[in-house]
């Protein structure tokens, strides 16, 4: 049952990560990958809302949806390409950034969980 919910959560979170990517950066005239950056911290949040719930919930919705909608590997892609088209500094305000929303989104999303 645990497999089934994870594959459901992820046949939502992979489309919805490329919907909401597309959809921010095609918003944005920039190299900055808004798109991932936006979907890794909010990803973050709802993770951080799971923490201490219930296993069927986590299952479903945090390696299901978050794994798929959430992405390091493309993180990491961005990153590296902002380097080799010499854009250095959005390179370490990504890499940078990321990790620091990531982590104050899952807090966040940890002390809202708290509240209710």
């Amino acid at each position: 049952m645990t497999l089934l919910l994870v594959v459901l959560g992820a046949a939502v979170g992979a489309p919805a990560r490329y919907l909401v990517d597309r959809a921010i950066q095609a918003r944005h005239d920039s190299v900055f990958p808004w798109g991932t950056f936006a979907v890794n911290v909010a990803g973050s949040f709802i993770l951080g809302t799971l923490a201490g719930s219930s296993a069927p919930v986590v299952a479903l919705i945090g390696p299901g949806f978050c794994g798929a909608l959430t992405t390091y590997s493309t993180f990491g892609y961005e990153t590296v390409r902002l380097v080799e088209e010499h854009a250095r500094l959005y390179a370490l305000l990504n890499a940078v950034g990321s990790v620091v929303a990531g982590l104050g989104a899952a807090f966040l999303g940890y002390g809202v969980a708290q509240v209710l």
